[in-house]
């Protein structure tokens, strides 16, 4: 059972994540975020995560020149494709940088299934997340949910994990029902957008784990 806690801006709250027991923990560098950190304040906060927890970058629609500067600057273990990066992209950027890639796939109905078998063949993880609403600025981190069993009964060779609209309130229920081993929150654990609340920190990972 594995936990990423996204969008930390604070020396606090990452070191809540690390000490509730969180296995990634993710930095975001995207400018219309409330969560977005520039590489200095990243690379500061990267500091801090001890050895063994991987440290996450979310990027939407990267460009190489904008890939390479930000992990020149900050340790970074796996880059998190949030965008619209095509499965040859994810490739690309894959065996240019050398890291591992997870790759965001949003599901509203289930017309949005058959890109996670597709981006299953070259993303080295899946996140498999509630789909942007339609002229909404952020690709995640909305708080939404999307109909978990949509995906109750299907399986891929990747391993993925499950965010949209998790909370410590619903985490071990829609882990039960999709069969997730693997979740990621940000929204479901702020008091406001960017602000996280370490208590809620605390309980969401207690509540992940305990659901297996």
């Amino acid at each position: 059972m594995q936990v990423k806690i996204c969008g930390l801006k604070t020396p606090e709250s990452v070191a809540a994540a690390v000490d509730a027991g969180a296995s990634y923990l993710g930095f975001v560098f995207f400018p219309k975020s409330p969560r977005h950190l520039t590489y200095r304040q990243a690379a500061e906060l990267a500091a801090t995560v001890p050895d063994g927890v991987t440290k996450v970058a979310l990027t939407v629609n990267a460009g190489d020149a904008e890939l390479a500067k930000m992990l020149g600057e900050v340790p970074i273990d796996m880059l998190q494709l949030h965008g619209s990066e095509s499965p040859k992209r994810v490739a690309y950027i894959k065996d240019r940088f050398g890291l591992p890639v997870m790759k965001a796939i949003g599901v509203a109905d289930a017309s949005d299934l058959p890109q996670l078998v597709e981006y299953s063949t070259v993303a080295d993880q899946l996140l498999v997340d509630a789909k942007q609403p339609k002229g909404g600025p952020l690709p995640g981190g909305n708080g939404l949910a999307f109909d978990w069993r949509l995906i109750a009964d299907l399986d891929w060779p990747t391993p993925w994990m499950l965010a949209g609209g998790l909370t410590p309130d619903n985490v071990a229920a829609a882990m039960r029902l999709t069969g997730a081993t693997m979740v990621d929150v940000s929204s479901g654990v702020e008091n406001a957008p960017g602000v996280k609340d370490l208590d809620k920190i605390a309980a969401f990972v207690k509540a992940a784990k305990g659901a297996v």
